[in-house]
């Protein structure tokens, strides 16, 4: 009880815009408003483990929107909301009025009446996910603003094109709770590499996402690919200024040995090419599915030249002292098991199979602090009445 008050107190002390504001890229929220979230996630996660109640709402509802596919983290949103409180709805497009020509802006309103959150994941089209959800947050502004919404829902982004804010939040929870603080980060080495997949298509945001938030904790970050598989040019410049603006280092290498080698942190994760992904955009939304299928078995074809950047023992030996930490959003591409091969050998996986199961449980609570801190004005305050309250979740 006395690390969970102590959290309380921070919490209550520290100043911030989160509440009435969505959730859509880290690099919008200032460190406080991240060190917040990172507080709140930790405090829940306390208090669910003490099997204490930590329903904050006593009604509500909370929507999610998934144009793609998801097992951790529709699992998580729904886990989140339900920690809460809040009920959860899935907005299925074809069995809605979507399908019948119902615009963007009247399903998010249609939606919002009760609602208190709306998570979003919209990561298929390049240009087009991150501005999907600002759209969505837009027409809530504008219904509250005409006083058809009583109240507004906060939108957290669950994947988009750009950013993957709760993977890449949830890892740096993994991260704090591994090395003790989150000032102990600063001057590790994260090694963010590209790594051979048997599959095309798989989008930038997670890559993007670690570049685009660990630069901001004083880190040695280093993005390793081969040539041509850059990732959104805009955000690799904002990773540069970030590193240089937060006492840390951002550095570009074609070797995957280069990017291990004294590494404290791995993150091996395979994903297409940035132009590919804008070819892929445009004939997706021409319906071409000759044209896709051809560019799949081009980039498939180019991953091929690839094959050896892969996460291996002889590789996890060469980083700090041999104990490197070994990331990842799951699921992996382990050679020998899902496919003959991959992102990562059987024996590195089954190695950081716990730790990586824990990486993936920080996500629900991560979530869970989003919607809180975006609902409520002084999220403190509720967690001091759970604990003053202290209902047992379950009677044994």
């Amino acid at each position: 009880m006395k690390k969970l008050n102590a959290l309380i107190d921070r919490i209550a002390a520290r100043k911030t815009a989160l509440v009435g504001r969505d959730f859509l890229l880290t690099w919008q929220k200032s460190r406080p408003e991240l060190e917040q979230i990172l507080d709140l996630a930790e405090a829940l996660r306390l208090l669910r483990a003490r099997n204490l109640d930590t329903r904050c709402f006593a009604s509500g509802l909370a929507v999610s929107q998934f144009r793609d596919n998801s097992t951790r983290t529709r699992f998580s949103f729904a886990s989140a909301a339900n920690l809460l409180g809040l009920a959860v709805q899935d907005l299925d497009e074809g069995k809605s009025q979507i399908a019948h020509g119902e615009t963007l802006r009247e399903t998010a309103v249609m939606i919002s009446f009760l609602a208190d959150a709306i998570g979003i994941r919209d990561d298929m089209y390049l240009g087009a996910g991150h501005e999907y959800m600002a759209e969505v947050a837009q027409a809530l502004d504008d219904a509250v603003t005409a006083g058809v919404l009583p109240q507004r829902p906060v939108v957290v982004n669950l994947q988009c094109d750009r950013d993957h804010p709760t993977q890449s939040m949830a890892d740096l929870q993994h991260l704090v709770r591994e090395f003790g603080s989150l000032e102990a980060l600063r001057g590790k080495r994260l090694a963010m590499t590209w790594a051979y997949s048997p599959s095309y298509g798989k989008p930038l945001s997670v890559p993007q996402g670690i570049i685009g938030l660990m630069t901001r904790l004083g880190m040695d970050v280093v993005l390793a690919h081969p040539e041509g598989y850059g990732l959104i040019p805009e955000i690799v410049a904002l990773a540069g200024r970030q590193a240089q603006e937060n006492g840390g280092s951002f550095t570009q290498v074609t070797s995957m040995g280069e990017a291990f080698a004294d590494a404290d942190i791995v993150y091996p994760k395979s994903w297409a090419p940035y132009a590919v992904m804008g070819r892929r955009t445009e004939l997706l939304r021409a319906r071409d599915h000759a044209g896709l299928q051809a560019l799949e078995q081009e980039c498939l074809a180019q991953n091929a030249h690839h094959r050896n950047w892969e996460c291996t023992d002889a590789l996890m030996a060469t980083t700090r002292d041999g104990k490197g930490l070994y990331l990842h959003c799951l699921p992996a591409d382990i050679s020998g098991v899902s496919c003959e091969q991959g992102e990562v050998t059987a024996p590195v996986f089954d190695r950081f199979r716990d730790p990586l199961y824990r990486q993936a449980g920080c996500k629900p609570y991560v979530i869970a602090a989003m919607i809180l801190a975006g609902r409520c004005a002084d999220p403190g305050v509720v967690l001091r009445e759970l604990v003053r309250r202290a209902r047992p979740r379950t009677a044994g």
